[in-house]
């Protein structure tokens, strides 16, 4: 089933008519690069990700990698995909000329992931996290550092991890223990555990670079005193070749619910007082370092999210067309032939919210990784620093909903194929177990809402939001389309709540009142993210509808007609949902907020 990971004219329609991705071809940072170029990257990607990554997913789940007291194991497909990835370019493909990378725009690099995300999102982890780590080194480490490992890192001779989470303190960092010493020569001693590590040791890549937050003993309290560190699984040699053993050491794999074809690791620094670690920038900044690496993967852990959901909507698509059951209303003669499950009511109904939670989903993220690109473009500082407040605000949102919603796509998915869907037989059930996985990693979704009720809404005087409202109203403004205007019109009030909400919350913030919140926080996140996914559904039905009046090809017709329905099905099926979310916060309600431990 699903011969495509995704249909044909989806990710064309999300570039080029949502948001005009060849646009930036006209920049000079992207001028060597037009369509053409795009869309030969991508068609790329599709093959690998199809005929490489596609095939040893379901394998791979059946088969996790095994620890045997020296080294890891697993299925040979892993690295033969891992290493055409690699050769590929992908991992660089972000990056300048100059330094291996193909300088493409971050919409285009996301849109590859894709593939690879909705084929076999375990082995897909390892570049995932290179890349991660490559963009903090990028950013805040020095020269020696960025020479020493970097340029290995881009072509995949590395690979990279984030160690954050230890055995004690998963969200609340500040609680971490792990430790470095300054020595004489200007390195550090790292001493410390840390605990479900992707990625953490595996036999891919010649090396291992893990960026490890620690504390340096006199440092300040809290998070003030984080610093963050490259900690190389080999040593490297004064002329940069692969050296000794660092003191790094896998104290074992963790067995998960999904995403079992990706190494999960318990991991020991320092055990014998030897782990060489290398400060990236300067002492106690590591926390603003890591959330550099942490807010883009965000984006790339909810677009990853939207493709399992997307992959399992598709299979389950695919189910439905083929299997027969009953017979069609209101037609429904016993001695009718038997249908095929997709003309009946509720399995439509369940089709069309996956279909619109999963490329609700896809192009919201789409849009976010536009966002970087416009940034990254500017020249009007003003508007520069209006686009990074939006990016900012979105990103809690761009993390959090599809995280929450891929996962319910992918439940849908399961009862769709009914019985079957919950066999191992079929593939519905693991769609479910990998997408689980994301609502709670890069930040749980309850950390997202309250980082979005507490600060981002707030911050900068409320330029984020101002900068929101004001591409919602352009965007709204210029429907000249029969029913997107109806769309956008059954918006506008939300807005108008969303406002009144705000203001509301801005006068009890400063009050004790302001604790109903951390229990309301995720109210607050329904309403906003239900109106930023409204109306980026309208953007599609938009588009959709002008295509629609051009085209004779029938199946774009079908195309563009679904993406009305997804747009009208969502408006009308889950945003008034948040009325429940709006009545909770002008209320205070502190049902959740007044409970006690002992109580439950």
């Amino acid at each position: 089933m699903a011969a495509t990971l995704i249909n044909d004219f989806e990710l064309p329609f999300q570039l080029y008519n949502v948001l005009d991705t060849e646009s930036l071809c006209k920049h000079p940072k992207f001028e060597e690069h037009n369509r053409a170029t795009f869309d030969a990257v991508i068609d790329t990607a599709d093959k690998m990700a199809t005929n490489l990554f596609l095939p040893h997913n379901h394998i791979a789940d059946k088969n996790e990698p095994q620890f045997d007291g020296h080294k890891v194991s697993m299925i040979d497909d892993v690295k033969v995909a891992f290493d055409a990835f690699r050769e590929s370019g992908f991992i660089a493909g972000r990056y300048p000329f100059e330094e291996g990378g193909m300088q493409l725009p971050e919409t285009v690099m996301t849109a590859v992931s894709g593939y690879f995300m909705a084929a076999n999102p375990s082995t897909m982890a390892y570049p995932f996290l290179t890349s991660a780590a490559i963009n903090v080194l990028s950013h805040f480490a020095s020269d020696d550092i960025k020479n020493a490992f970097m340029p290995r890192m881009l072509t995949g001779e590395f690979t990279g991890t984030m160690a954050l989470t230890e055995p004690h303190a998963g969200s609340s960092l500040t609680d971490i223990k792990t430790t470095a010493v300054k020595q004489a020569d200007g390195s550090y001693r790292v001493k410390g555990s840390k605990i479900y590590i992707s990625g953490g040791d595996h036999e891919l890549s010649d090396n291992i670079i893990h960026l490890v937050l620690a504390k340096i003993p006199g440092g300040p309290g809290g998070v003030k005193g984080i610093s963050l560190f490259v900690v190389p699984k080999y040593r490297l040699n004064d002329d940069l070749s692969v050296g000794e053993r660092n003191d790094v050491h896998l104290t074992g794999l963790i067995h998960k619910l999904g995403y079992r074809g990706a190494t999960s690791t318990a991991l020991s620094f320092g055990d014998k007082n030897d782990c060489y670690g290398y400060l990236i920038g300067e002492e106690h900044f590591g926390l603003r370092y890591m959330f550099k690496m942490m807010n883009e993967a965000r984006i790339a852990v909810g677009f990853g999210a939207a493709m399992i959901g997307y992959r399992g909507y598709q299979y389950s698509l695919d189910y439905a067309k083929d299997r027969t059951q009953g017979r069609a209303a209101p037609n429904n003669k016993s001695e009718d032939a038997a249908t095929a499950i997709i003309q009946h009511g509720d399995v439509k109904r369940m089709l069309l919210a996956q279909k619109a939670y999963s490329e609700g989903g896809i192009s919201l993220c789409l849009y976010g990784s536009n966002l970087i690109d416009r940034i990254n473009t500017c020249e009007d500082e003003t508007l520069k620093a209006e686009l990074s407040e939006l990016l900012d605000l979105l990103t809690p949102v761009l993390k959090a909903w599809p995280s929450e919603y891929g996962p319910k796509a992918n439940d849908l998915g399961i009862q769709v194929l009914g019985g079957a869907g919950y066999t191992r037989e079929y593939f519905a059930e693991q769609f479910w177990r990998d997408n689980r996985l994301n609502p709670i990693h890069e930040g749980t979704n309850g950390v997202q809402a309250l980082d979005l009720s507490f600060r981002k809404l707030w911050q900068n005087k409320g330029l984020g939001i101002q900068t929101l409202k004001r591409e919602i109203t352009q965007d709204l403004e210029s429907i000249s389309t029969p029913e997107s205007e109806k769309l956008a019109g059954k918006l506008m009030p939300y807005m108008g709540h969303l406002h009144e909400v705000l203001v509301h919350l801005s006068k009890i913030l400063q009050t004790e009142k302001s604790i109903t919140l951390t229990g309301n926080a995720q109210a607050l996140m329904n309403i906003f993210a239900s109106i930023v996914v409204s109306w980026i559904w309208i953007r599609q039905a938009s588009k959709a509808e002008q295509l629609l009046n051009v085209t004779q090809d029938v199946e774009k017709q079908n195309f563009y007609k679904g993406k009305i329905q997804a747009a009208k099905y969502f408006i009308d099926w889950e945003l008034p949902l948040v009325q429940r979310d709006i009545e909770l916060l002008t209320n205070n309600n502190s049902v959740c907020t007044d409970m006690q431990a002992d109580w439950f």
